[in-house]
């Protein structure tokens, strides 16, 4: 491609949204451009971009044994209600859903378990026709609230999905092993480093889970990882081992004390109270309000006072699709205190949870349901009923491995490029899509999931290769190779040599940039840094020697070479590939 014939475009400031370096990089380069918020226009060279990352998945997911299909972006909002997610996705805000000129309501797609299960109900009868897999490269819409990062949490964005379809578990574990290695293969093949992360499922739903995590400092999610037994999980997923909390009374239950704590609140403020009483042996209660599709309750979570509540963990313990904390309201009416003084004695109309860290405490320091009291030395099974212990804390780094129990956590970001899901029966049971199995009985489809975001890929690879000149492109998904940046528009010389490669290039099958337009070489290399093509070659003043410069983009090395060596080992490389 001729630069002077092509559209090309590059801004020289910064644009004042970018948060990230990938979102800044790929605008001011001239890949992408901002329609609306979490909206993007894809550039040419932002198209190529995609078109190679696409066609690694596809060469993959093929290799692995999935179909291509391709389902509508626009989906109606029956098959939702019938799966159960409909209210979930409204009440959360993502789902961008209207009213087509029937009257009807409708959704843009975020996903498509319920589209993919209905097209397989009413075409699959027999276990003889399965395992199944289907896939789709598409564009999705999610309303996000907050979009951010560019590419990274846009509202439209390119999606690769699949969903296998099996008799039962173990061809499950088969279908989810061969997507796992897929997508090994796919990020390896997309020059990206990465980590496989125990991961929490979500509002798809189901129960193994994994992602797949581009390691990079600006990442939105962060990781904690063993680097002894390489266990990885997100922290909204991830477990750890505690040193256990000091227990002075070596067991025994000591009798319980009311004691007057005006305005004292919080843990710090405890401590003080209580002269350096410590926090792990304090058990604080947080209230919510847990919804679900049958019902709204109050929840009180007791965990211990060191510790933090992950509210991913609850809402999954309650199997509720929105948790909120208590308003003051709430709070008063479960307590009968004010905000600060909630415990597990005396608690009323509210359903009583406790982190594991708790099961074993004795003679806890805690809120007295009354303002401006607290109890020393409660115990449960004795002064308040035994709650239902659950892991339900924040992991952190520093903290011990919970697999090999032997090593501390270290904690990381990561930016989620793919997420695998073990959906087994959840979609085919409420959607009631069946098969006859091998003993004539109708079975439900036991099912995964797996998800890649395309777009996502891109940034994510930027975020992980850029300089302060711009973009770095892993060679396997940039736009082209190499960019022949003809130094003197007007010197014959220099654009014969040009020229001849140029087109001995492109009889060779290999696309590469020209930059053939009449500007001043400044302005030639900074948009060659800029747009972060692999390799810059240079046709400048030894091409009356026929030598060209060659520079590898991502460490600036430069070697003088033969332009018709150049040209040889281009073809030769292109004959390998």
């Amino acid at each position: 491609m001729r630069l002077s014939r092509s559209f090309f475009v590059t801004l020289r400031d910064r644009p004042a949204d970018a948060e990230v370096e990938s979102h800044a990089l790929l605008a001011k380069a001239g890949y992408i451009q901002k329609l609306a918020a979490g909206i993007y226009i894809y550039g040419p060279l932002m198209q190529r971009v995609l078109q190679k990352i696409s066609q690694i998945v596809r060469e993959e997911m093929n290799r692995a044994g999935a179909q291509e299909i391709l389902m509508p972006a626009v989906q109606p909002k029956e098959i939702w209600v019938e799966s159960g997610r409909w209210d979930r996705y409204v009440k959360d805000g993502i789902l961008f859903h209207f009213q087509d000129r029937k009257d009807a309501e409708v959704c843009l797609g975020p996903t498509h378990e319920e589209v993919v299960t209905t097209f397989v109900k009413k075409t699959v009868t027999s276990y003889r026709q399965l395992p199944l897999n289907l896939y789709q490269i598409q564009t999705k819409f999610r309303d996000e609230i907050r979009p951010r990062f560019g590419l990274m949490r846009g509202r439209e964005f390119t999606m690769k999905d699949a969903y296998s379809f099996d008799a039962d578990a173990e061809g499950l574990d088969r279908s989810y092993q061969a997507m796992y290695d897929a997508y090994c293969r796919i990020f390896e093949r997309c020059g990206l480093n990465y980590t496989v992360v125990e991961a929490d499922p979500g509002a798809i739903g189901g129960s193994g889970s994994q992602e797949f995590m581009v390691n990079a400092a600006t990442g939105e999610d962060a990781i904690l990882l063993c680097e002894k037994c390489r266990y990885a999980a997100n922290v909204e997923k991830a477990t750890s081992v505690l040193p256990p909390a000091p227990d002075p009374a070596g067991g025994k239950q000591l009798p319980l004390e009311k004691h007057k704590t005006p305005n004292v609140r919080s843990v710090q403020e405890l401590m003080t109270f209580f002269k350096g009483y410590p926090a792990n042996r304090m058990a604080k209660t947080i209230l919510y309000k847990a919804v679900s599709k049958e019902k709204e309750e109050a929840v009180a979570v007791l965990i211990r006072g060191d510790l933090e509540i992950n509210e991913v963990k609850v809402a999954n313990a309650l199997d509720c699709h929105a948790l909120q904390l208590a308003d003051d309201g709430l709070v008063r009416k479960a307590t009968g205190a004010e905000t600060g003084f909630a415990g597990p004695i005396g608690l009323k109309g509210a359903r009583l949870l406790a982190d594991e860290s708790v099961r074993e405490l004795r003679n806890l320091l805690c809120g007295g349901n009354e303002t401006d009291v607290h109890y020393l030395n409660a115990n449960h099974g004795r002064d308040f009923p035994t709650p239902e212990f659950k892991d339900l804390r924040k992991a952190h780094g520093g903290e011990t491995c919970p697999h090999c129990k032997d090593a501390p956590l270290q904690e990381t970001r990561g930016i989620e490029v793919g997420h695998i899901f073990k959906l087994g029966t959840k979609y085919s049971k409420a959607m009631n899509a069946t098969f006859t199995a091998a003993d004539s009985s109708s079975q439900p489809f036991v099912m995964g999931c797996y998800g890649i975001g395309v777009s996502r890929i891109a940034a994510a690879a930027i975020e992980q290769n850029h300089d302060k000149n711009g973009l770095i492109w892993p060679e396997p998904i940039a736009p082209y190779p190499a960019v022949i940046v003809q130094v003197n528009a007007k010197e014959e010389t220099q654009k014969k040599v040009a020229e001849q490669l140029y087109e001995g290039l492109q009889k060779a099958g290999v696309e590469v940039l020209y930059d053939d337009r009449d500007l001043s070489p400044g302005v030639k290399f900074k948009d060659a840094d800029l747009i972060g093509l692999p390799w810059q070659v240079t046709v400048g003043r030894d091409a009356k020697d026929g030598v060209v410069e060659l520079k590898e983009r991502r460490t600036g090395k430069v070697q003088k070479i033969s332009a018709t060596d150049y040209l040889s080992r281009s073809r030769m490389e292109r004959k390998e590939g």
